[in-house]
Parts: C-alpha cells; sequence; structure tokens
C-alpha cells in the first residue's frame, strides 16, 4: 500500500500507542480511529475486539465539508462494548455533550458567560445548543423586557449566563437578560460618570405617566417630571410631550449612586418670573384665563409660566361659602386686581371682587341714612331680622328697632321668612360690611310727641287698664302710644286699696307722672302721689287755723270740688 492508505497493520499500530496508557470503558469518552467510510456512516477503531459505526451527520460540518478521512483521529462516547451485532455501540454526538458539560460546568463554577444560540420554541421557553449540551432558557430570561418576537433572536449566536446545572438530570438553566442587565448596566455606569449637571442633551420620549416622561439619553432613562416641562401649569404630560419625540432637556440632578437622572426643559427658557415685582405692581389690573379651579379658590394664567390664586375669600363681595366652580369657569377670561407679589415663593395673589364696585358703598351712596327701603327676610335669629337689600346685600333689624313700646322677641314673633317688610336705613359700615336698619323709625318716636305736649314730669293724666298683674297694673296713657307699669304699692294712699283686682281691664283712672326720662324710655305713674298731692292742696286752699274747719271738712270739701270740676 501506498503511504496514504495505511494498512491494517499500521493502524493496529497506532491504536496500541493511542490507548497505551487508556482504560476503555463503558459511559466514557474515547479516542478512536477512522479506518474506514462507508456511505453515510464511518467505522471507528476504539482499540477493542470490534469496529463501531457512527453515522457521518454527528460529525457535523467537518463530514458534510468532506474534512473526516480515514487515518483521522476522533473522540465518541462508548455506550456498550459490544451490542448484538457483534458491534460496540459509539456516539460522537454523546461525546461532544459530555465535552461541553465539561467546559460548561467550569464556565459555571467560574460564573463565565457561554455562547450558544436558540433553536426551539417549548413550553415555558426556548431550548439553547450549547455546542452539544441542551439548556432551558425560561421565557423570563430572555430580554429585559418582554418580547413578543422571538424570531431575529432563533439560530443566532448568543451569549448566556448559567444559572442552574444538574448533571445527574440533565438539567441547564441559562439566561440571556442577566447578560444583557450586566452589559447594560456597564453601559449606564460609563454614561452616568459621562453627564454633569447643568448639562443640556438630547433625548427621546420613551415612556409617559401621569408625573412625567421617561426619556432615553442613549442606553439611561432620565425623568422629567411634570413641573419641569414648562413654567406654566400642565396638567398632563400628552399636553407637551408624545412617545417617540425627541427633546432637548438638560441635566438637573445626577445620583451616581442610584442612576438617577433628574431632567428639565424649561430650565432651557428664561425665566418668566425675573423681575415679577415690576411687571405685576400690586393694585394694578390685569386680564387672565382661569386654569384650575380647587374648593379654596382660582388659579389664572396671566402669562405663560405665570399664574396667580384669586383665594375664594377675595372672589366675590356677597357669596361667602359658594364654591369657586359656581363663580368661574375653566378656561373664562377674567379681570383681576393684583393684591400680593411673593417672587421667592413664587405666588401672586388676585383678587376678582375688587374689579367690582363694593357693594356696601355702592348701597351707601344710593340709600344715605335715614333712606326707607324694602326687601326680603332672610333670616330670624335670637337678635334680630335679616333682610335682603339692592346689591345683593343684607341689613339687619336689630330686637331693639322692632317697636318702641313692646318687646323685640315679642314682636320677631309676627314676622317669616320671605316677608316683604320696610325699614329705615340707620347706619353703614362699609369696612365691616354692616347694614343696620330699624323698623320701629319708620313711625314717630312717641316719646318725642309726648314731650312736645303736657307730658312731663308732677303732670296728672288719665290712663286706661291693659293688663293686671300681681305686681301691679299695665295702664296706656290715654291719647298717646305710650304704656307704662303702676306699681302695687302706688295704687292708692291706703294700704286697703292697694289691690290691682279691685280694677277692671278698660277701666280709667287718672294718675301722677313721678318718672318722665326720654333717653331710657321710662315713664312712672303713681295713683298714690296724686292723691297725696291733692290733700295738700286741699288743706292750702281750704284749710285754716282760723276757721275751725276738721280735716274731713276739707277733704270733703276738696272731693265735692273736684266733682264739680269733672261734671262741669
Amino acid at each position: 500500500m501506498s503511504a496514504n492508505n495505511p494498512s491494517r497493520e499500521d493502524f493496529a499500530a497506532l491504536l496500541e500507542e493511542s490507548f497505551a496508557t487508556s482504560e476503555l470503558y463503558e459511559g466514557a469518552v474515547v479516542k478512536g480511529i477512522v479506518i474506514a467510510i462507508e456511505k453515510d456512516l464511518a467505522v471507528i477503531d476504539v482499540g477493542l475486539k470490534v469496529e463501531g459505526r457512527v453515522p457521518l451527520k454527528e460529525f457535523g460540518v467537518r463530514a458534510r465539508d468532506g474534512e473526516l478521512k480515514v487515518g483521522d483521529e476522533v473522540e465518541v462516547y462508548l455506550e456498550r462494548v459490544e451490542n448484538a451485532l457483534g458491534e460496540a455501540v459509539l456516539s460522537r454526538d454523546k461525546a461532544r455533550r459530555e465535552e461541553s458539560w465539561v467546559r460548561l460546568e467550569v464556565a459555571f463554577e467560574k460564573n463565565e458567560k457561554v455562547v450558544g444560540h436558540i433553536f426551539n420554541q417549548v413550553k415555558g421557553g426556548f431550548t439553547v445548543d450549547l455546542d452539544g449540551a441542551t439548556a432551558f432558557l425560561p421565557r423570563s430570561q430572555v430580554d429585559i423586557r418582554p418580547v413578543r418576537d422571538v424570531g431575529p433572536l432563533m439560530h443566532t449566536p448568543q451569549p448566556f449566563q448559567i444559572l442552574k446545572m444538574d448533571k445527574r438530570r440533565g438539567n441547564i438553566v441559562v439566561s440571556r437578560r442577566v447578560v444583557l442587565e450586566e452589559t447594560r448596566a456597564e453601559q449606564r455606569s460609563e454614561l452616568v460618570q459621562s453627564l454633569e449637571e447643568g448639562q443640556t442633551v438630547e433625548g427621546v420620549v420613551k415612556n409617559i405617566t401621569d408625573y412625567g416622561a421617561f426619556v432615553d439619553l442613549g442606553g439611561i432613562d432620565g425623568l422629567l417630571h411634570v413641573t419641569d416641562i414648562a413654567w406654566r401649569r400642565i396638567n398632563h404630560p400628552t399636553e407637551v410631550l408624545s412617545i417617540g419625540q425627541t427633546v432637548r432637556v438638560q441635566i438637573i440632578r445626577v445620583n451616581q449612586e442610584t442612576h438617577r437622572i433628574s431632567l428639565g426643559m424649561k430650565q432651557l427658557e428664561s425665566d418668566p418670573w425675573s423681575g415679577i415685582e415690576a411687571k405685576y405692581p400690586v393694585n394694578t389690573r390685569f386680564t387672565g384665563r382661569v386654569t384650575n379651579i380647587t374648593d379654596y379658590g382660582a388659579f389664572v394664567e396671566l402669562e405663560p409660566g405665570i399664574e396667580g390664586l384669586i383665594h375664594v375669600s377675595e372672589m366675590s363681595w356677597t357669596k361667602k361659602n359658594v364654591h369657586p366652580g359656581k363663580i368661574v369657569a375653566t378656561s373664562q377670561e377674567v379681570e383681576v386686581m393684583v393684591l400680593e407679589v411673593d417672587p421667592v415663593k413664587r405666588r401672586i395673589s388676585l383678587g376678582l371682587k375688587q374689579t367690582l364696585q363694593n357693594p356696601w358703598e355702592a348701597f351707601s351712596e344710593k340709600y344715605p341714612s335715614g333712606a326707607v327701603v324694602e326687601g326680603e327676610v332672610k333670616n330670624k335669629t335670637e337678635f334680630g331680622l335679616f333682610i335682603g337689600l339692592d346689591g345683593d346685600v343684607d341689613g339687619m333689624v336689630h330686637l331693639s328697632d322692632l317697636d318702641w313700646n313692646r318687646p323685640g322677641e315679642q314682636v320677631i314673633e309676627e314676622f317669616n321668612k320671605g316677608d316683604m317688610v320696610k325699614a329705615v336705613v340707620l347706619d353703614v359700615d362699609i369696612d365691616k360690611e354692616r347694614i343696620s336698619l330699624g323698623m320701629k323709625q319708620l313711625g314717630g318716636d312717641p316719646m318725642d310727641a309726648a314731650s312736645a305736649g303736657e307730658l312731663r314730669r308732677n303732670a296728672v293724666v288719665t290712663c286706661e287698664v291693659v293688663e293686671i298683674k300681681d305686681a301691679g297694673i299695665e295702664v296706656k296713657i290715654v291719647d298717646t302710644d305710650i304704656t307704662a307699669f303702676i306699681r302695687r304699692a302706688d295704687l292708692a294712699r291706703d294700704r286697703a286699696d292697694q289691690r290691682p283686682e279691685r280694677f277692671a281691664v278698660g277701666e280709667k283712672l287718672d294718675a301722677r307722672i313721678t318718672q318722665f326720662d326720654k333717653k331710657t324710655r321710662k315713664v312712672g305713674l303713681s295713683v298714690k302721689a296724686l292723691e297725696i298731692a291733692e290733700e295738700k292742696e286741699a288743706v292750702a286752699q281750704f284749710g285754716s287755723s282760723d276757721s275751725g274747719a276738721s280735716l274731713g271738712d276739707i277733704l270733703g270739701a276738696a272731693l265735692r270740688a273736684r266733682q264739680d270740676d269733672d261734671a262741669a
């Protein structure tokens, strides 16, 4: 034979040399020599009495390209020394798998990455070929984010991290996600190191939430908070941004430890609050647009980025307990007055009612003190009546101003909510927003009329009994609206006659005025005082030390003279 075709003796020598120091046993990877190639099988001698046959396809590319030749040394797995056909049972695939397991175990111990390719989809994930060894790739470990289409990753070499190995069961679990996260962490760290606060960069809006937007800066995300998108009020980021939009942002803060990056867009524009006090002087009027309404007031945009608050207390002169939404509406144009500017806290206090005339001033101009007004009874309280007046303001009639003579607590019961009544304006306090009214002032003060007549202290008046009480009698002075109370002790000079029950309602009697105080509106009457005064007068008129007349004669004469006067 030629040198290119060794004889069987030569193969035997090679095998003897190859396996001189090797012990052959089933279940091991052994070395053999290709002694022949028959169609799609390779005949391999591993130093046993019999050869084994291995399908060429198990040698992969080497066999397909014709590189496998007689005389080549190969490694195969010895499954059984001899089968029923008298041949050795060999496997190149199992040999490759055994070789791979050895390499993979080393990589697993050293926490090194391995290369493989995804070749099939199974329940819960995919199978990965790790150079002969088959591993399981859970679906959750394919990528950092869920992957809808794994097609582009199939049959493509990919780096993997071994998570678990169990040779006894033949199980290997790998992860592609861990590799990507490590790579991304390295990239993030490098990128974060390159960023500086105040730096302007470009990014792509990746995600939008209620509180802001996440912007991809080329491998790392930064948060663009909704308050940093624009100087003006932004209710939701979608008003300005959309996913996929390229934006210029400024790096506001960088946390090297957590890799959190805060971004801003408004910082790239001039601050509209600069010089705000000169732009919006106090007590000046401006027109703005209502942007937001809350329970405590309404926000008004004076210009882009500049908003002021109309507190609920500054919205209306008269509507004190009304929700701001019932006074103004969102997007409504309103005229406001600047009440206060705080450039440090970036706040402007506005007033809406200040642009309208004070209704109490308007009422005072239209209805000065003494004017008669008419309105509806809005409310009854323990201290008076509230009357609705022009200009949507209320006036109050105090209990003491309901009637000249009767108690206010008694008179107020005659009125009901909704009654239309008239009253006199007594006073308007613009600062305290109060209007004082009086109803008894509609008629003249009976004390004025009485004092202008003959009513005075010591005058004798005729009275009519109105009410009889245990302590005395209530009387009304005839031809006047004045009432007074005569105490029991003042009903007669004689104690036996000081009995209220001896009088009847409607009965008339004379009494003497013992007190007449216009300021305190007190009138004191006494029958007893009248009787004493008449006695003194009778004694002075008829009595004389020379006449010899007795006191009884004098009083009798005085009584007859009075009766004559009454008859006349």
